[in-house]
């Protein structure tokens, strides 16, 4: 059996116990009903912004786990430049969560942040233990990448604020499961104690 290295050739990550996951944040909205996901989002735009403020303030790293929208020869630049292109309907909101260079970057090519990617890695390596999940759509890529986390033993937190689905009662629904089902925390964004998940156990 091969011998397991920690050592990232010097590029070593963030440590940090708590992990801050934003699924899908940048999001053209340019697909059907993607206009109504957009009207229920905008509002979350500003309570995530200032949930990964604070989390920079504390160490706790942020990582965007994105779409490609099948834009397979995509990176980071292109997508953040596509979605903020003018006309682009996702434009206003893409500009509240823009991702800063201190953050990481998982593109994803299915629902779940895990699936495919180098999630995984990128948590095992900063030590996460503790992951914050926010973005859209809570009924999908959301949902999908808390089933994959509950799977690895992470102790979730799902801010009910910080999540939009198509209607409101389909993100209540998905909220409740998550609480439920994963054991999700969904207290609210402003009252999660992000200083307590950033501490190792």
């Amino acid at each position: 059996m091969p011998i397991r290295s920690n050592d990232l050739h010097g590029n070593v990550p963030d440590s940090s116990a708590g992990a801050l996951l934003l699924v899908d944040v940048i999001n053209d909205f340019e697909f059907e009903g993607g206009d109504e996901l957009l009207k229920l989002a905008m509002p979350i735009g500003d309570r995530i912004a200032a949930l990964k403020e604070r989390a920079r303030k504390l160490g706790v790293p942020t990582i965007y786990a994105n779409d490609n929208f099948g834009r397979w020869r995509s990176d980071l630049h292109q997508i953040v430049s596509h979605c903020t292109d003018e006309g682009v309907r996702g434009k206003d909101f893409v500009e509240k969560v823009l991702p800063g260079d201190e953050d990481y970057f998982v593109l994803k090519p299915k629902h779940s942040g895990f699936y495919s990617t180098t999630l995984d890695l990128l948590l095992e390596h900063l030590g996460a233990q503790n992951l914050i999940i926010a973005g859209i759509a809570g009924n999908n890529c959301v949902l999908f990448t808390a089933n994959d986390a509950y799977l690895r033993d992470f102790k979730l937190f799902v801010p009910a604020d910080c999540c939009a689905s198509q209607t409101e009662e389909d993100n209540q629904i998905a909220l409740k499961q998550m609480q439920r089902v994963l054991k999700a925390d969904i207290t609210r964004s402003g009252e999660l104690d992000l200083e307590r998940l950033s501490r190792k156990n």
